[in-house]
């Protein structure tokens, strides 16, 4: 019956299931570990031999079930949550990448992404090669090498908004035989399933949308359980590791090989795990996922809408307006709404947009994205600033951008806000 609900009711009952006389509500499970009448059973729990938790930093209660709705929700196989989504992206990729490893990544991902694949785990012997997302699988196919592990890429970029050519990627993923990573942190399982399109791996800022509310830091790695690690170019999954007797992740979890390496090697080790009270919070915010993105979805486009005709405004990007360049993706692979994310640029340039920024009252200008509350944001200077301008033209930011993060507010209130401050 679970499999045939549909994603409103995943959200509020996915991945909790209480028992007669049992809390009603997840209750937060804040412990680190736990306890057990037979020696035995411990020996099997640490040997993978028995499910169960031994030790908050590789499972928790409060934490599995926060994983299971989000793997519910994505249709995936199992997830590991991360304390981050930075976290996130580095322990889904060295899951599968190590020193000479090479990836292909999108080059209009977050600026934080782009840094940490550009200059960390290049200082660890992984290269990552970026490529315009919206170059010809023939020209993406040439950067491949015979290292290259996977595919890193964003359903929405951030700040672009460039919408994913999903078939595109898929098929370029499929052919070179490496799974396509996809970090679908703005549309959210809500407005956009990659698992239905080809992808393999996905990943949230939980931070984000899922959390909702802007008081949770936190990631998730889901496995669509869809991609045949027997291929040679994944010893670390098919052949036997030494720190658990030789087992073979292939031949004794099948589908879901790689996300219970990712937690019983990479979490055991770097410990980048989510709290329980964090994984508690972040919950909450899920239960009402499908009803906030389609008011962010909705909310969006009628201020882009309004943007587009304001003399002040110079230009408006979001893929919900029928001249985006990602338009027909939008309509193909996010029917139910863009989410809740656009830039534009006004009149005037960098200063006049300062300007803007400091006028307003009910938007607030904040470093994050994504929830409840309306925000703006300035990538060039704040969150992209890292980055040389050239890398921000690839990333599809110019210095007049400014990031609009809308809420759930009225609307009519928003775009009161915007005409006063754009006045």
């Amino acid at each position: 019956m679970k499999k045939e609900w549909g994603l409103g009711t995943r959200s509020v009952q996915g991945g909790y299931e209480p028992k007669a006389g049992e809390p009603r509500v997840l209750p937060l499970y804040q412990s680190t570990t736990y306890k057990y009448d037979d020696v035995d059973q411990v020996a099997r729990l640490f040997d993978l031999e028995e499910n169960g938790h031994m030790y908050s930093r590789i499972s928790n209660p409060t934490v599995a079930a926060l994983e299971e709705k989000v793997n519910m929700l994505e249709g995936g196989v199992g997830a590991l949550a991360t304390s981050s989504g930075q976290a996130a992206s580095t322990l889904a990729l060295l899951n599968i990448c190590g020193a000479g490893s090479h990836v292909i990544a999108i080059s209009t991902l977050y600026g934080g992404t782009y840094n940490l694949f550009a200059v960390t785990l290049k200082k660890i012997g992984i290269e990552v090669t970026f490529v315009d997302p919206e170059l010809s699988a023939e020209e993406i196919e040439k950067h491949f090498c015979v290292n290259t592990r996977a595919i890193f890429t964003e359903s929405i970029g951030n700040p672009g908004l460039n919408v994913l050519d999903f078939e595109k990627f898929a098929q370029i993923a499929k052919a070179k035989d490496v799974p396509l990573i996809v970090d679908n942190t703005f549309p959210t399982p809500y407005l956009c399933r990659p698992f239905e399109h080809g992808a393999n791996i996905v990943i949230h800022s939980t931070t984000k949308y899922i959390d909702g509310h802007a008081s949770s830091v936190g990631g998730i790695i889901v496995d669509g359980g869809n991609f045949n690690w027997n291929t040679g170019k994944y010893p670390e999954i098919t052949e036997p590791d030494p720190s658990y007797h030789g087992l073979s992740y292939t031949e004794t979890f099948g589908d879901a090989a790689y996300i219970v390496k990712a937690r019983v090697t990479l979490m055991r080790d770097y410990g980048s795990c989510m709290s329980p009270f964090n994984a508690y919070l972040t919950n909450i915010g899920l239960e009402t996922l499908h009803l906030r993105m389609e008011r962010h979805s909705e909310n969006t486009l009628k201020l882009a809408e309004f943007l587009e005709k304001h003399e002040n405004v110079a230009w408006v990007n979001y893929p919900g307006l029928e001249n985006h360049p990602s338009y027909a993706l939008a309509q193909k692979y996010l029917p139910k709404g863009a989410s809740g994310v656009l830039t534009f640029g006004v009149k005037g340039g960098y200063e006049a947009g300062k300007k803007f920024m400091n006028s307003l009252k009910l938007a607030a200008l904040v470093v994050h994205v994504a929830d409840v509350r309306s925000s703006v944001l300035h990538p060039a200077s704040m969150t992209h600033r890292q980055l040389t301008e050239e890398q921000q033209i690839a990333c599809g930011i110019t210095p007049d951008l400014i990031r609009v993060s809308v809420g759930i507010e009225d609307i009519e209130d928003i775009i009161k806000d915007f005409d006063q401050a754009l006045k």
